[in-house]
């Protein structure tokens, strides 16, 4: 985790790391975008622009999506398109994430549209950062589309209150969008030909929640051994399963280090020595094969 939790993390779209998103995430760390990324934005928002001026067809900037994929829509329509399709898709159900949670999806998915792949304009990221750093978060329900196009429900929770539509948690109580944006005094974006489709088009949310995750899981597997030891103690085992000489024969490393913890925290057990020299042959798969369990969660950790 990085000590500077003050000074703005700059995204950049290839750079970003677990603890910068942990940074942002949890310990409210503010944002701004790295200058290198303005010009591969505007170039690629000159590629839209361009099939729009040459009237070109070309799916998602000016035809319907999926079954309609066929179907040419006129110019003006195009941005009442990407209003539907953010309403049409922003159908998620159950509990709402975190507000870390959607920290962690507003950073993500910026951390790729700034990439300048998508097409989108630069004022829907400045409002991507904006959100981040005044602390709008976005009702994003946790059950939704998740698939190899992206999970395009959740994803349109969130784009749902850049267009001042849907709800917004904001210093601690949940508002309706527009109310929040007045207070700031913030317009809510038209989003233009391809911006629906590149906000939604993602799988930030499932990617979200695994660094949610991680953050926690490497304490959790130290948790998990010092339950463990405590106990085997209280279950009067042995300590000599878990000898650091018979783990060094496979080349597990997450099993040694969770063997190599039991056999140091019992080194001194009054339980564990009261019994030392007991008629008992081994202890149970349960006890046993701590290392081994515990040591497969490490390696995949």
């Amino acid at each position: 985790m990085t000590s500077d939790l003050t000074s703005p993390y700059l995204i950049e779209g290839d750079k970003l790391s677990l603890p910068d998103v942990i940074a942002v995430a949890r310990h409210g760390r503010p944002v701004g975008l790295h200058p290198s990324t303005h010009a591969p934005v505007a170039t690629a928002r000159a590629v839209v622009e361009k099939v729009i001026t040459e009237d070109a067809v070309v799916y998602g900037i000016n035809t319907g999506f999926g079954y309609l994929k066929n179907r040419r829509i006129p110019a003006a329509d195009l941005a009442q398109l990407q209003r539907n399709l953010i309403l049409s898709h922003a159908c998620g159900v159950g509990t709402p994430f975190s507000e870390e949670v959607v920290r962690a999806i507003m950073l993500l998915r910026t951390n790729t549209l700034v990439q300048g792949h998508s097409g989108i304009r630069q004022c829907v990221l400045d409002r991507l950062v904006d959100f981040l750093n005044h602390g709008v978060h976005p009702i994003i329900p946790s059950r939704g589309s998740v698939g190899a196009s992206g999970d395009l429900a959740p994803l349109a929770h969130l784009a749902l209150a850049l267009i001042g539509e849907g709800e917004v948690m904001y210093k601690g109580k949940c508002w309706p969008t527009p109310q929040v944006l007045a207070e700031l005094g913030w317009e809510p974006l038209v989003l233009q030909a391809k911006e629906g489709l590149a906000l939604i088009n993602g799988t930030q949310p499932m990617s979200a929640v695994a660094c949610i995750v991680l953050d926690g899981f490497e304490a959790l597997l130290e948790q998990a051994d010092l339950i463990a030891a405590m106990t085997l103690q209280v279950g009067m085992g042995s300590r000599q399963a878990f000898r650091p000489d018979l783990h060094a024969l496979r080349p597990h490393p997450g099993q040694l280090r969770t063997a190599e913890n039991l056999w140091q925290w019992m080194d001194h057990s009054e339980l564990v020595n009261a019994h030392a020299e007991c008629d008992q042959v081994q202890d149970s798969y349960a006890f046993r094969c701590i290392p081994q369990v515990h040591g497969a969660s490490r390696e995949t950790f």
